[in-house]
């Protein structure tokens, strides 16, 4: 059998800071530039979550994908959509919320929840532009 990749997407909406409290205002407007604004500013996230593996013998499929949909929400946008991330989602508390970052916590997020193995890829969309694609550790 040859391995299959199977992609969900899925989109949240969110607030951030790109902050760190350990350098000066300075420095963080020199890394982060107008995304360390005090107040935050906001993104419509895409995010894809990538499985893959070899398809059952069986049924043909890697992965129900409305069970796979239904892990992806309840994981990962219902914790994350219209909120700040940097003061309501508990997974992201002490981190700087970059799209890295994010990408890294929602692999966590999902790691435990997806079956085992087919985990493969999370790819989070921050702008038209900027992409962040995270492979586990």
């Amino acid at each position: 059998m040859s391995k299959v990749y199977l992609i969900r997407k899925a989109h949240f909406s969110a607030a951030h800071r790109l902050y760190n409290p350990e350098m000066t205002e300075s420095d963080n407007w020199g890394i982060y530039g107008p995304c360390t604004n005090a107040n935050g500013h906001g993104h419509n996230y895409t995010l894809e979550v990538v499985i893959a593996g070899e398809p059952d013998p069986k049924t043909g499929i890697l992965m129900n994908l409305a069970h796979l949909k239904e892990i992806v929400h309840d994981v990962v946008i219902k914790e994350m959509d219209h909120k700040n991330l940097n003061l309501d989602v508990p997974a992201l508390r002490g981190i700087i919320p970059t799209a890295e970052n994010l990408s890294i916590v929602i692999w966590k997020m999902l790691k435990e929840k997806v079956p085992r193995g087919l985990l493969h890829e999370i790819r989070l969309r921050e702008t038209e532009n900027n992409l962040s694609i995270y492979r586990g550790e």
